[in-house]
């Protein structure tokens, strides 16, 4: 096994599980043809790698089924749903609650959502975990989910006020009294809404004085991501604070630890904890399905998405090497979740 996958990536799968991930194992031969839409474009496919290794993979045991991909897109994704035109929906973010509202409006509950995969720790375009960040010289080293609430929100539905000294965050001398000036992606974009949710309780209300960023062209036509303007910009600022990516970490910027709760431990975002899912601003990708209340889930959708959970299908995740797996915990978990 370690051949194949590599000793790093196996390193990492492994150190996670606590026991191995069960095999696929089929419980009923499915036939027809499974309709996919989700993370793609007509330019870049993503998710095309993995999802084809999982197609290849499942139809060794089920020669039965077909595949339509439809992948052009996260936001076609849950409408196909809806509209009866598809049959998997996976998306490359989280879903927005206009989706779950338009699902709702239509079907008359909400579809299930199935995790399958971890975001990556560093990847573009592969959920990256979000990191939060303070200049080289800060003397900060962890914060709280309400710590967070109180710097970057407003409304403070997880914290109690707000915190805009660091002397407010423990910081003493030179630090005290300083403003602490905060940075991150542009509201609109799913990072944000994510960060929102996670940290802020799902309020909108984010600390008026946030300098947000957009993906931009430089001169060449080349793109200067948000994310590297953000750190970029956090570099230059002795006294601010960031959200972006360990992908554009500089020497100049510090990743924090994180702790959901000030008696909880606080954690660094890896490979190893997200996985573990003790990082608190860990992503997921997740499958959504049609199922109605008090029914079963399509009988191959259910075959397809058990492969996906099984020791196979998690082991394409590693090899592929963008998204990470899920831990044994998560993939029994969701495993239940489809009964």
């Amino acid at each position: 096994m370690l051949a194949i996958l590599g000793i790093a990536s196996a390193t990492v799968l492994l150190a996670a599980q606590t026991e191995p991930i069960r095999p696929y194992r089929p419980a009923r031969q499915v036939s027809g043809t499974i309709r996919l839409w989700g993370h793609g474009s007509p330019t870049n496919h993503f998710m095309g790698e993995l999802v084809s290794a999982w197609q290849t993979g499942f139809q060794r045991h089920q020669p039965g089924i077909r595949f339509d991909d439809r992948m052009h897109g996260t936001a076609s994704a849950i409408g196909a749903l809806y509209a009866g035109v598809g049959d998997v929906a996976i998306l490359g973010r989280e879903i927005l609650r206009s989706e779950l509202a338009a699902f709702e409006r239509v079907k008359g509950y909400r579809p299930l959502g199935i995790d399958i995969a971890t975001g990556s720790l560093d990847v573009r375009n592969f959920d990256f975990a979000l990191v939060v960040f303070v200049h080289k010289d800060n003397p900060l080293v962890q914060l709280t989910l309400a710590d967070l609430d109180g710097v970057f929100g407003c409304e403070h539905r997880r914290g109690s006020a707000n915190i805009r000294t660091w002397g407010q965050l423990g910081l003493a001398g030179e630090w005290a009294g300083r403003p602490i000036q905060t940075y991150g992606f542009a509201l609109s974009r799913g990072f944000a809404l994510f960060f929102q949710d996670t940290v802020m309780g799902g309020s909108g209300r984010w600390n008026p004085g946030l300098r947000e960023y957009v993906d931009v062209k430089r001169p060449d036509g080349t793109l200067l991501d948000s994310g590297q303007q953000v750190l970029d910009s956090l570099g230059q600022d002795r006294y601010g604070i960031a959200v972006s990516s360990l992908l554009y970490a500089t020497p100049l910027v510090k990743p924090l630890a994180l702790a959901t709760d000030p008696a909880g431990p606080a954690y660094h975002a890896t490979k190893e904890n997200l996985i573990s899912r003790r990082y608190p601003l860990t992503r997921f990708i997740t499958a959504f399905v049609d199922r109605p209340p008090g029914a079963a889930v399509d009988p191959k959708v259910d075959e397809f998405l058990r492969y996906i959970l099984s020791r196979e299908g998690q082991d394409a995740i590693v090899r592929d090497g963008r998204y990470l797996p899920l831990s044994t915990e998560a993939v029994r978990d969701q495993t239940l979740r489809l009964q």
